[in-house]
């Protein structure tokens, strides 16, 4: 276990995040939709979020037990900086989208390891979130326009993008009931 989250933790920490950025694309469904419509190409976002991920990695490097391949840490901790700079200077497409993939992917672990050899069928409420963070993050990782796509789409119609906000927001409700009630 790197992270020792429990369950309940992690289930409240997950649903708390979840319904505030739905509560918000909800409310400010007009703004929210071009704030989402901009985000793909953002370059400052992009460098918020790949520094983000760079922390991220940074500290998991650092810290976790690599077993037979701690004679890598030092290389993999020279690595980290010299990516990270190199993809700012170099990747300029989806730069945001592309660093939000590699978020998503660093949170599903979180989630996956508070969960494990957890016995309640509601964990899997919490290892669903994983996956879909986990099959998001591949995507926009290696197809990013996919999103751009996604947030067309779901633009289109006020009904469509007040309807994934609720779906998220209720999913985010369970989790935080999960966590106080069952967990």
């Amino acid at each position: 276990m790197i992270y020792h989250l429990s369950l309940q933790t992690a289930a409240f920490i997950a649903g708390l995040i979840l319904c505030l950025f739905t509560a918000g694309g909800f409310t400010l469904h007009g703004k929210a939709q071009q704030s989402a419509a901009g985000f793909p190409r953002s370059r400052l976002a992009g460098i918020v979020l790949l520094a983000i991920d760079l922390v991220w990695s940074f500290w998991l490097v650092s810290t976790m037990e690599m077993g037979e391949f701690s004679t890598f840490r030092r290389p993999f901790l020279i690595a980290l900086p010299i990516g990270f700079l190199l993809t700012i200077r170099f990747v300029d497409e989806f730069l945001a989208v592309r660093a939000l993939g590699i978020l998503l992917l660093l949170a599903a672990e979180p989630l996956l390891d508070a969960a494990f050899f957890r016995y309640e069928m509601s964990r899997l409420v919490l290892t669903v979130l994983a996956y879909i963070l986990i099959v998001l993050g591949l995507i926009y990782v290696t197809m990013p326009y996919q999103l751009r796509d996604q947030i067309t789409w779901l633009s289109k119609t006020a009904a469509r993008w007040r309807g994934i906000n609720a779906l998220g927001f209720v999913y985010g409700l369970a989790l935080i009931a999960l966590a106080l009630f069952a967990y």
